[in-house]
């Protein structure tokens, strides 16, 4: 949100944007549930992130192929921020990380 700035986010058109698409979508994330699960979304996010050379294309903006609906879970792994899993063997010893659930 930082890189664009609040005006865009608090916008009433993407106000109401977000909350059609979320609605669109049952509310669920659309990565868990493609594995099965059905976990409440919080972040309609865009696929091709938002930047101030492009915030003003409305089918980047705004159009719903550019959409999806994530968990925040699901959300951090797409911007890397999420901690990867550490994997332990029988025996207790660290064996290595695993790559974040749900990545796509």
């Amino acid at each position: 949100m930082r890189s664009i700035g609040r005006e865009f986010y608090e916008s009433r058109r993407w106000r109401s944007v977000r909350a059609a698409y979320a609605a669109s979508v049952d509310g669920l994330c659309e990565r868990c549930r493609k594995h099965g699960r059905f976990v409440p979304g919080d972040i309609v996010h865009h696929k091709v992130h938002l930047t101030p050379n492009n915030v003003n294309d409305p089918n980047l903006a705004y159009g719903w192929d550019n959409l999806e609906l994530l968990c925040i879970e699901c959300h951090n792994t797409v911007h890397g921020t999420d901690k990867p899993t550490v994997i332990f063997d029988e025996e207790g010893n660290c064996i290595g990380a695993a790559p974040p659930f749900l990545s796509d």
